[in-house]
Formats: C-alpha cells, sequence, structure tokens
C-alpha cells in the first residue's frame, strides 16, 4: 500500500506520533476534520478540472467556426475616390 509515496511503515509512526501527541480524545476529530478538508479539495479539483474542460471545449468550438476577415474588404466608396486620385 502506496498513499501520496507514503507506505505503510511510515503512516504506522505518522498515526502512532499522532496519537500520543494529540490524546486518543482529540484524534478523531483532527480526522473529521482533515477528512473535510480533504473532500472540500477534491471538490474544488474537479470544478475547475469541469471549467478548464468547458473553455477548452468552447475554445474548440470557436475554431470549428469559419474566421471571416472583412479587413481587406474595401467600401465601393472608398475605391471610386482612390480612382479618381490616379
Amino acid at each position: 500500500m502506496n498513499i501520496f509515496g507514503v507506505g505503510l511503515p511510515e503512516i504506522a509512526v505518522v498515526s502512532a506520533l499522532a496519537l500520543i501527541i494529540f490524546g486518543p480524545k482529540r484524534l478523531p476529530e483532527l480526522g473529521r476534520t482533515l477528512g473535510k478538508t480533504l473532500k472540500g479539495l477534491q471538490t474544488a479539483s474537479s470544478e475547475f478540472e469541469k471549467e478548464i474542460q468547458k473553455a477548452m471545449t468552447e475554445n474548440e468550438a470557436s475554431e470549428d467556426t469559419p474566421n471571416l476577415n472583412l479587413s481587406n474588404i474595401q467600401d465601393p466608396k472608398e475605391k471610386s475616390s482612390h480612382d479618381d486620385n490616379s
């Protein structure tokens, strides 16, 4: 078993130290708090991932639509004034 690059012996040592430092009364409370924090981070991460996927999908959709470049098209009135100056 390997969680976050930490094996079973390391988890056992950390758990024993937490039990000694915080005591058996506060340990469940700390576990609950840690669990809620991890759940919140997981939720935020999944929401962030959904937003990224949504933005990428919108970007791909906009790339599929033809891009009309109207800057090279001249107004007929301007063209006739250029012809008169020649």
